[in-house]
């Protein structure tokens, strides 16, 4: 009999591994629907859906490997990154999904998260405040218009496989829909800044690199509090501190 493996598990969802199949397990039912929708207009490979019973939605396991993690080693040739790059082009290209995703928040509800996430990181000890006032102020440049595309919206590096040369499939799709492009590179490429200009040579469009380098800030900042609360470690080596002190 297969194992139950723990992929990640927190207060909100749980994702379990049993031989090829992924239990996703999600005690918002919006996530759920809102991933089987995305998967099923997106134009990259996704997870086949088996089988979906609330609170709980089956996907089959994708083919490949991840070009690596935030804060471990990165993998892949540069034609993979490449690959990954030319493939997110290809979602931000299609048709507009009817729903406003994670990656498509208002720049006056961004602005209004960051300055209280930055007062409290800073009032209750987590950050140094010049490491927080530095980030903050790199920040501002994510905080412009931007013209809505299909994202996936947490497009962290663990969630994109590969196949040598080739993408076999993007998995986690609950907070896609309509938002800015950039947020899903820079999300893609956090903490992996050396295999940027190979994501965005796949790509194949200019890409602001500011814009891209207030992403890494400005996601780093909200997401470290939420890190430590839910027992994860962004102090470590290569995680969203380290991606902070970089601007410095």
């Amino acid at each position: 009999m297969d194992e139950v493996e723990v992929v990640v598990a927190h207060s909100e969802r749980a994702t379990l591994r049993v031989g090829d199949v992924f239990l996703k397990v999600d005690a918002d039912q919006a996530h759920i629907d809102v991933e089987v929708e995305a998967m099923s207009l997106a134009p990259v490979p996704t997870p086949k859906v088996l089988w979906r019973k609330p609170p709980v939605l089956a996907l089959a396991a994708v083919p490949g490997t991840t070009l690596g993690r935030l804060g471990g080693p990165s993998t892949g040739s540069p034609a993979a990154w490449a690959a990954a790059g030319a493939t997110i082009r290809k979602l931000h290209d299609a048709p507009l999904p009817p729903r406003t995703g994670g990656a498509g928040r208002s720049i006056l509800a961004l602005a209004a998260e960051l300055d209280a996430e930055c007062e409290s990181l800073v009032t209750n000890g987590v950050l140094p405040a010049d490491l927080v006032t530095r980030n903050r102020r790199v920040a501002e440049a994510a905080l412009r218009p931007w013209a809505p595309v299909f994202t996936h919206g947490d497009l962290q590096i663990a969630h994109v496989f590969v196949d040598g040369g080739e993408v076999t499939g993007i998995i986690d799709w609950s907070e896609a829909g309509q938002g800015d492009a950039l947020h899903d590179l820079a999300t893609f490429t956090l903490g992996h800044e050396e295999h940027l200009d190979d994501v965005i040579a796949g790509y194949g469009t200019d890409v602001d690199l500011d814009v891209i380098h207030a992403w890494w800030a400005l996601r780093s900042l909200l997401v470290v509090r939420w890190l430590i609360e839910h027992g994860f470690d962004p102090f470590a080596p290569g995680c969203e501190v380290d991606v902070l002190r970089s601007r410095m």
